[in-house]
């Protein structure tokens, strides 16, 4: 019966519901380990790291992942990718596909440090769990395919964390390649990153030769001698470099050592210091723990990257990539964040994550900031300015949970029971506490008038990016309406980048999505989640719409509802923007005489008349871009509602838009393509149909790499085209770029196909 408590404790399901596979993994890791992550529940703050392994699509994350929980004791068998038992991938469509689609958070130890880890995907379509991940994370592992080096995601991922001021580590998989190349890879990341990589260890052997690598600042060669194809790699062979080793390795450790000594007191200038007043030119006398605390110092700084080598399918390299986490990336606390200090000891977290689950309900990942965290206690979420009440705390195992008492500053939890709390809400003791923190910031010089006060004691939450494909979505039958509604109303909460709108004219649900494989895996998992065989419609384009000259207009609207008249006239200029120097965005100005004259009410009325109109462009009705709006008057007769003149402008706005011409924008994609040289030609004569445009073709070891800009509409199911020029030997990578202005004659042929005529 003792692991029937501990199933019960973790919330597992019963033995006859779990495969085998998953029997002996679970099961592995329930009576010990669970009474180990109950002896301490609370570690100190300064043996917390909260990290996120990111990367381009099969850099070997996951893998990476899994290794570190078999290593650390959590998993007492190792999970592979291609069978489809790892820990954090345990979506069905995760193990079908071998991609990572949700991120997954994992707490273990290792020594006497407390790991939460967050394994994000790497495909672009699921770009948002990289972003809301690092969001909450101190610190970052990048995973690089070391035959291949920087990639496209890779950039994407690396901005993410730069965009957030996340200290990363690089790890170089996959050494066991024939391509694998260390010092492209470095090159890469010093060129394409614009970081400076620290290189930490160096590979003993190459290609299927490499057996384990070398410690720079101990110099210690660190071996993993397999004996079988069954071999784990957990035990391995550390020992001091001698005279006994090759000379080749002997020479380019003593080179790369001196070179990581000298780059890191450029970056670091204490540890410049005390080589000069200690040590001068005698680079073999400088003690491993200070070099150590130096690149530590240049890691949190982000003045450096260091980089470590391995290959996880080989289990080589990463209880020492384990080593260098806890070493080099921040604790919580060193992560310094303003807001966080208005609040002192109360509680203030961040809900970043949101899943829902058919008994539980919607379980809320939160990172907690400040105060402690207890279950069955009443929490403020400012948000949404309500008061909800937590019935459970767990600590995250992937898909599995631990229930726990209490939680303290700089941890990761899930919490059962907040209904109403969606990603990026902030959740505080009480409205007291927020009010309270609100008064220091303001004494700080933090806060602004009461309008703004609430602003300065939120957490910032995430940006969602504009969905670039739709497509309708029905239920079979309408008696599965209400059901259809309900599911993707969950599937809202769970992807903010899952957009959900009705259309006015037809009455259909359009269904708004990041790429085709995010469409495809929302409309698989309400089939299966749910239940629900739903039919979607053929995918479409987001496209958008500009103005192409400056117009000024004047309209006047005269109505009478019920007894009262309502009576309001205003005069406005669009002119068109850059797209790109812009960013895209619509403005809307006053005059300056007129934002005196108006009350809030008025200016906001006319504000919300403008950016109503942004909405829906006059051309195809899609939403505009690089517009700008100037309010040059608004005459308004006494007794005439903000609503009225809020119509009033919109009308106004659309008849200066009709009259300066209308221009569809299309969505350019950043395309680029691994081929081999002998199906080169192939591909390119087919992106040449597809209107693609290329910028480089980059030589990487025997393959080509095509960096190309096309246009999305073109790119309708090109994996499949791709398989078949390639004979399967290529891959691709796909990044919204910018929204580009169509030519004439393609403009033409779409307005005639959306409108019927072809």
């Amino acid at each position: 019966m003792i692991w029937g408590r501990c199933l019960l404790t973790a919330g597992l399901q019963c033995c006859r519901c779990r495969p085998s596979w998953q029997l002996k993994r679970y099961f592995s890791f329930l009576p010990d380990d669970v009474k180990s992550l109950r002896a301490v529940v609370n570690p100190d703050i300064s043996k917390i790291r909260n990290i996120g392994i990111m990367a381009h699509i099969d850099a070997g994350k996951t893998t990476t992942t899994e290794r570190m929980l078999y290593y650390s004791g959590y998993t007492r068998a190792l999970g592979d990718v291609d069978d489809g038992d790892t820990v954090t991938d345990f979506m069905a469509q995760e193990r079908e596909r071998g991609i990572t689609i949700q991120s997954a958070a994992v707490t273990f130890d290792w020594k006497s440090y407390r790991i939460n880890l967050i394994d994000t995907p790497g495909h672009v379509d699921f770009t948002l769990e990289v972003e809301r991940a690092l969001r909450v994370l101190d610190g970052a592992v990048a995973v690089f395919d070391a035959s291949a080096g920087v990639e496209a995601q890779t950039l994407t991922v690396w901005r993410q964390a730069e965009k957030h001021h996340v200290p990363c580590v690089c790890f170089l998989n996959k050494m066991d390649k024939p391509a694998a190349n260390l010092s492209f890879s470095i090159e890469s990341i010093r060129q394409k990153l614009k970081a400076n990589p620290v290189l930490l260890q160096i590979p003993v052997g190459s290609g299927k030769s490499f057996s384990g690598v070398v410690d720079l600042l101990t110099n210690q060669k660190l071996s993993w001698k397999l004996g079988s194809s069954g071999d784990d790699g957990r035990k391995f062979e550390s020992k001091p470099l001698d005279q006994s080793d090759e000379p080749e390795l002997l020479q380019e450790v003593n080179e790369a050592r001196t070179a990581l000594i000298e780059q890191v007191a450029d970056l670091d200038d204490e540890f410049a210091e005390l080589l000069l007043t200690d040590f001068g030119d005698n680079f073999d006398a400088v003690p491993s723990v200070r070099l150590q605390e130096a690149v530590r110092r240049v890691t949190l700084a982000r003045k450096g990257v260091p980089v470590l080598c391995g290959s996880s399918l080989k289990n080589k390299g990463v209880q020492p990539l384990l080593d260098a986490i806890t070493a080099y990336l921040p604790a919580p606390d060193e992560r310094h964040h303003d807001l966080v200090r208005w609040y002192k000891d109360d509680l203030c977290a961040l809900a970043f994550k949101v899943l829902h689950d058919k008994q539980r309900g919607p379980l809320v990942f939160l990172r907690i900031y400040s105060g402690t965290l207890k279950p069955q206690s009443a929490v403020h979420n400012i948000n949404r300015n309500s008061i909800e009440r937590m019935s459970r705390l767990l600590v995250p195992f992937a898909d599995q949970h631990v229930e726990i008492p209490s939680m303290t500053a700089g941890n990761i939890a899930l919490t059962v029971g907040l209904k109403q709390t969606v990603t990026g809400d902030t959740i505080v003791s009480s409205k007291s506490s927020a009010a309270a923190a609100a008064r220091r910031a303001q004494n700080d010089g933090g806060g602004g008038k009461k309008r703004g006060e609430q602003a300065s004691v939120v957490l910032s939450g995430v940006e969602v990016p504009d969905p670039v494909f739709f497509c309708t979505i029905e239920p079979p039958t309408m008696a599965k309406q209400a059901d259809l509604e309900n599911a993707l109303s969950c599937l809202q909460r769970e992807d903010p980048s899952l957009k959900v709108r009705v259309d006015p004219d037809s009455g259909q649900t359009i269904l708004c999505g990041m790429g085709e494989l995010h469409i495809e895996i929302i409309h698989d998992r309400i089939r299966r989640e749910y239940g629900i065989e739903t039919h979607l419609g053929p995918l479409q384009v987001a496209y958008r719409e500009t103005i192409l000259n400056e117009v000024s207009t004047t309209d006047t609207l005269d109505r009478t509802v019920g007894e009262r008249r309502h009576v309001a006239t205003v005069a406005l200029t669009v002119r068109p923007m850059d797209i790109l120097s812009s960013s895209g965005s619509c403005e809307v100005a006053l005059r300056e005489e007129l934002e005196a004259q108006l009350s809030p009410d008025l200016k906001e009325a006319v504000e919300n008349g403008v950016h109503s109109s942004y909405l829906q462009g006059p051309l195809l009705g899609y939403p505009l871009l690089g517009v700008s709006t100037l309010i040059q008057s608004v005459n308004i007769e006494p007794g005439t509602s903000a609503a009225m003149v809020s119509a009033c402008v919109s009308r106004c706005m659309l008849k200066a838009m009709k009259l300066a011409g209308n221009q569809v924008l299309e969505p350019l994609m950043s395309l680029e393509v691994t081929v081999g040289e002998e199906h080169l030609s192939a591909v390119l004569g087919d992106l040449a149909q597809r209107r693609g445009t290329i910028q480089d073709i980059q030589s990487r070891h025997d393959n080509k790499v095509l960096i190309a800009n096309v246009p999305l509409a073109e790119m309708m199911g090109y994996s499949t085209i791709l398989r078949t020029l390639t004979s399967g030997n290529a891959t691709f990578s796909l990044e919204l770029d910018v929204y580009d202005a169509m030519n004439p004659q393609d403009q033409n042929v779409l307005l005639k196909r959306l409108s019927g005529l072809l």
